[in-house]
Formats: C-alpha cells, structure tokens, sequence
C-alpha cells in the first residue's frame, strides 16, 4: 500500500523539523506526524458533524503520553498500561489549548477534539513544542473553520543575556545560571500565550526575550502557510446561529440601565444576586411577550454585559467595583493561625482568599515521579484545592481537575526557586492551598499566601513572594486599558488574564491567556510594569504579618539531623540484613534513617534528642581512627598479653602488656582491671587492628 507520504522540512534552532501527512489517521478531518530532533508526535484533528444543544464552544485537547514512547514499561505490579494522565500531560494538553483556543469562532457549537500521540521521546527535545506546531498545522489544513496558524517556542535566558530558543535537556543541566525557563505562543502579529518559571528575572530582560522568540515564531508560521498552500483543505462553512434582530430590540429595551446598576455593586455576593433577579425578570418579561429563545437571551445577555464592561472601563476608566485601574483590592495577612500544624497562614484579597499549610517530613518522604519524561524524586510539593463552596456552589468532592493542577502548578513554580538546598535544609516540603473564597486568581493569592506559610514553618526561603492577575480591556481601534488584580467580571468579560508572581527583586513565574488575537511586545511592557508595583504593595503589606523566616521550626515538626560518611561505610551502618540500623532506630525511637549512596545519612526523629543519639550511635559507628590518636575507653577484656579497650561503635584496640606502663609488668591485672576507663594513646593501625599504648600517652 502506497502511504502517499507528503513531508515539509526546515531546519530550527540547529534541529531538523518535519511535519509528515499522509494516510495514517486518514478518517480524522486531519492527521498531522511531526518530528523535532528524534521527538515524534501524532495529532489528529476531528469536527462532529452536527451542532451540539449546547450554549457553549466544546473544544477538548487531550495529550496522551506514551510510556513506549521513552522505551519504559511503567506502572503497578498489575497493570502495565496507561492511565490516568500525569500532571505533566495535564499541563501540556492546557497549554495548547490556551493557544488554540482564542483562534477559534466560540459561537461555534460543533465539537472539536485534538489528540495529541507522543509517539517517540528523544529525551533532549520538549515535545510541546512540535506538537503545538502539529496541531496548528493539523487545524489550518483541516476542513475545521480555525483563524490560525499559530506557533510557539521553548526560550531560556541565561544571566549572561544569552536567549537559547528551544533549549535541549542537557542544556539545562549543564547551564546553573538559567534565569528563567518559558514558553511563549504567537500569531505572526502577537503573543497569545505565555508559560515561565523564573529565578527573580528582570521585567525588561523577560520583553526582550520574548521578542526574540517572537521573530522565531514568525518563521514557523510562515513555514505552515506554505504547507497550507500546497495541501490545505477548503474549510466548512458552519452557519452560526444568531438571535433575531427584534429579540435584541425587546432585550435592550426592558434592560435599558439595569444591568448597569446591578453590575457595579462592589459586593460579589450582592452583585451575583441582583444580576440573577434581573435575569429571572427578564425571563419572564420575554414570556409574557411570548418569546421562549432562552438560549439566545443568554447569548444577548452576555454580549450586554461585555459591551458594558468594555465601554465604561475604555472611555472612563471604570471598574464593576470602582477600583482605580492600578488599585490593588483591600488586603489581609495573618502567619501561624493554627498552632498545632508546622506553618500556617491566611491571605485574602478582596472576596479571594487562600489559607496555606505547610507540612515538613524527612528526606525519604520525597514524592517519587515517573513518567515519559521524568523519573525522579520530587522534594518540594504545592498542591492546590477548589472546593465548590469558595464560589458559593455546590458540586462533587474528590480527585483534582486540570484546573487545579495548572493552578498549583503555576503557584509551586512561583515559590520552588526560592526554596533552600537539601544541604541547608533537609526537609520535604508540602504546601497545600485550600481555597476559602474565590473571586479572581485564586492561584496568586496562593502564593502569597504560600510563601507566609513556609516562613511560619522556619522553612529558609530566600525571600518571600507575592502574585498579582491582570487584565485587559481593549478595542478594534486598538484602544487599551490594563487593569490591576482582575476580578468577577473583569475576569469573565475581559480579553487577557496575565498572572505574575515574584519577589521584591525580580519574576518567579508568569502565566498569560487571552480571548483576543493576542498582545503586542508594548502592551506586555506596561503590563509588566504595573503588575510590579502591585507585588511590591503587596509584599509590603505580608512583610507586616511576617517578614523573615521563625528562627527554629515548629515544636510539631521532626527533626531531621545530617551526616556523611565515607560511601564504604554504609555496609557498616546497616549491617547485615538491616540489623545494625534497625537496632539505632530501636534504640534510640528515632522515626526514620534515610542513607543516600554517597554516604549522606538523613536522621528524623520526633525530638532533637532522639535525633542526636542515633547520630552519636552511627558517629561511633563510621569513626575513623589515626596514629598519635588520644582514645578513652573501657577495659572489656583482660589477657595474658594485655587489655582490650571498647573504642565505641563495635570497635576495640590492644594494649600489649609492655605498653601498660614504663619497666617491666609481671601481671596485667597489677595495672588496669576489667571496668577501669582509661587513655591510651594510638601507636598502630594494621588490617584493621588497633594497637594502643598507655605509657606513650605522656610522649
């Protein structure tokens, strides 16, 4: 069978590139194979055929990790496949939708689904980033109606100012002076989507590398129109159903100024039920004028609300809740709430708040992490909860959606660099961020909130930190407006959401979606810049609950001591089955001792005391001894020919009779007796046996 193979190649970044179509996956609207380096990914795109009766666009982007694909057979004893996707599949599935997603007609009510098939992992190239440029050129050469293409680039930038587009693995193991590690998604007019992690980096170095990934991106685009040109597909004419030109007449009519004044109450509970009495009335309203298009009212009702809460921010600066467009909502701090756990607090801003705990466990209670990409162990943890009560719903408890895995993962991102070593500080770390109330960027309040939580614990972090969500309201004329800690409306209506979380001295993390084409290099400057001076009033305001570290850690917490020993003397740490460490731990009711193949050894124990007698034990244990050595000992055995002194730690040395003292001894026993302590000096050290001398000791 002829596969009718049609492949398009360039070379990016020093890679070879190639998007492959062909008749694999034929029965998809398209099927795209790209390749970057040896990374391979399969990405099909599938419209249904038919209008869902549904009041939103339903668009699914489901990336789907191959274990084959890294040559690994993971999994339970029991069941060696697949399942449930893993939090980094969870977070590149999420980043591609938020950079497809702004592109499409959201009036469209025809499912689309993108599976994304990590067919080969070459361990050095991100698959993010073929995939994205698949599925963008899966979408342009598809039937399916979509305004692409699109495109985006993995950037590093080290503290040198050296911008290195699509860094391999091994450039970052090799670089320590990374500052900030991101993904960036882009038409060839703006930047749609932003991804960063950072090391306290400068706002003006983020711009310009970002505009260097930019031009990048604008070759990839063009590299997509022509394989557009070449093999691209008419694309169907979806006829979008819109409400009636007289429905909107009536609507208008019977709102007049009403939603006006039910949106612009400060109070989001006030507010969300004065809106809801106003729709209930004009539901009624239209039934007594015989009209029953609730879905279109819906529709007409949101495009109401947008126009509003567009114009009056545009022409007249004003807010929902009559914030100034800078002004930070009114704040509350409050570190180490709960006695009992080892570091608490509470952070609210306006209606959102976020209590944070932190949780300190020995070395060994580290978070294993397999999967394609990573096998690992993963020692700082943030995790992120959203109950439905925090918006006032209900709705089912249990495991985590992607939400809350993109959430936590932009906090934990925002807070991990500023984590202390293992060496200064030999903890596993555990922030969990319970939602209490939400109303705008949930995920920033649980930084904040986060970083007071770990400096109640005594946990050393470098600086505190501190995360602000902005927005955008802008025009088809190109009016814009940007707008401070977005909230409500703001959010919903609003055409960006940036969140930027940091320190004082520079930005830990970064993350932006849009519902426009995107924004331009000037836009992100400003929106830097005044999203720095909310993090700098809000650092201010926490530094007056807590401004450093507690000096020790709390009484609740274990104590974990540290000590290394040379990589030959685990064998006599642990001894033969596990006897000797299990003995210590025994002995000395400490909880765990964690030994790491280069001799560090991990002590946790409920106090410190316990702590330090093992330490003294495996001391005594992995004690090295050298000629001239002073000792002190007991005397354990009595021979013929001399002593025998116990050294500690299973350990003994000789004292011949004729190095008891000076002249000559008859009888041991005339000199030392069983039980006596003494000092000797070491004169000898052979296969392992220790000579001692008590006559020396004086020399």
């Amino acid at each position: 069978m002829d596969l009718n193979k049609q492949q398009f190649s360039i070379d990016f970044a020093g890679q070879p590139l190639t998007l492959s179509v062909s008749k694999i996956g034929e029965q998809a609207d398209a099927a795209v194979i790209g390749t970057y380096g040896d990374t391979s990914v399969l990405v099909t795109a599938v419209m249904g055929k038919q209008d869902k009766d549904i009041n939103y666009f339903p668009l699914v982007v489901d990336y789907e990790e191959k274990f084959y694909a890294a040559g690994k057979i993971i999994g339970s004893r029991f069941v060696r496949r697949e399942g449930r996707p893993s939090e980094n599949a969870i977070l590149s599935g999420r980043l591609i939708d938020r950079s497809i997603r702004p592109l499409f007609n959201h009036a469209m009510r025809r499912d689309v689904q993108l599976i994304i098939t990590v067919l080969s992992y070459d361990e050095a190239n991100d698959p993010d980033f073929i995939a994205l440029l698949s599925a963008s050129t899966a979408l342009l050469i598809s039937p399916i109606p979509w305004n692409g293409p699109i495109a985006g680039v993995r950037l590093a930038r080290t503290a040198d100012g050296k911008t290195i587009i699509n860094p391999t693995n091994q450039i970052f193991e090799e670089n320590k002076n990374i500052l900030f590690d991101a993904f960036i998604s882009a038409t060839s007019e703006r930047i749609n989507m932003i991804e960063l992690g950072g090391n306290e980096a400068r706002e003006k170095d983020i711009v310009e590398t970002f505009g260097e990934g930019h031009e990048e991106i604008k070759k990839l685009i063009e590299f997509q129109k022509e394989i557009a040109k070449k093999i691209g597909q008419a694309k169907i004419e979806i006829e979008i159903k819109k409400p009636s030109q007289e429905l909107k007449e009536k609507i208008s009519v019977f709102l007049n100024n009403k939603i006006e004044e039910a949106l612009y109450i400060k109070d989001k509970t006030e507010r969300q039920n004065r809106l809801h009495e106003l729709k209930e009335n004009l539901k009624q309203y239209l039934l007594s004028e015989s009209i029953s298009e609730f879905e279109d009212m819906e529709t007409i009702w949101e495009e109401e609300i947008d126009k509003l809460v567009h114009k009056n921010i545009l022409e007249s600066g004003k807010r929902p809740d009559g914030r100034q467009l800078d002004q930070v909502r009114e704040l509350y701090a409050e570190a180490g709430i709960l006695k009992r756990l080892h570091g608490s607090a509470l952070f609210f801003r306006g209606n959102t708040q976020a209590l944070a705990v932190t949780t300190l466990a020995a070395p060994g209670a580290e978070q294993l992490v397999e999967t394609m990409e990573v096998s690992g162990k993963r020692r700082f943890m943030l995790h992120y909860n959203f109950p439905p009560y925090s918006v006032g719903e209900t709705g089912r408890m249990g495991g985590v959606g992607r939400r809350e895995v993109g959430h936590g993962n932009l906090a934990e991102k925002a807070v991990k660099s500023l984590i202390p070593s293992t060496d200064e500080f030999p903890y596993t770390i555990r922030v969990v961020s319970e939602i209490l109330s939400s109303n705008g960027s949930s995920s920033m309040a649980s930084v904040c909130a986060a970083s007071m939580s770990l400096m109640d614990a005594g946990v050393p972090i470098k600086k505190p930190a501190a995360g602000i969500a902005m927005g955008l309201m802008s025009s088809e004329d190109g009016r814009y407006k940007i707008l401070t800690d977005i909230q409500g409306p703001e959010d919903h209506y609003g055409d960006m959401d940036c969140k930027v979380a940091g320190t004082a001295d520079g930005i830990t993390a970064m993350q932006m979606d849009v519902k426009i084409e995107g924004i331009t290099p000037k836009i992100l400057e400003e929106v830097l810049e005044q999203s720095k001076k909310a993090r700098l009033e809000i650092l201010d305001f926490i530094g007056k609950a807590i401004s450093k570290p507690r000096p020790e850690i709390s009484a609740y917490a274990p104590r974990v001591l540290t000590i290394d020993i040379l990589p030959e003397q685990i064998g006599e740490v642990i001894g033969p089955g596990g006897k000797m460490i299990n003995t210590i731990i025994k002995e000395t009711g400490v909880t765990t001792i964690d030994i790491e193949q280069t001799g560090r050894i991990f002590i946790t124990a409920e106090s410190l005391e316990k702590a330090q007698a093992a330490l003294r034990q495996i001391q005594s244990l992995t004690r090295t001894f050298q000629i001239g050595e002073i000792i002190e000992g007991k005397i354990i055995k009595i021979l013929e020919f001399g002593a025998i002194v116990d050294l500690g730690g299973g350990k003994d040395g000789m004292i011949h009779v004729s190095e008891l003292k000076e002249g000559f001894v008859k009888k041991v026993e005339d000199v030392v007796k069983l039980g006596d302590i003494v000092k000797a000096k070491i004169i000898k050290i052979e296969n392992g046996r220790i000579g001692l001398s008590m006559k020396a000791i004086n020399k």
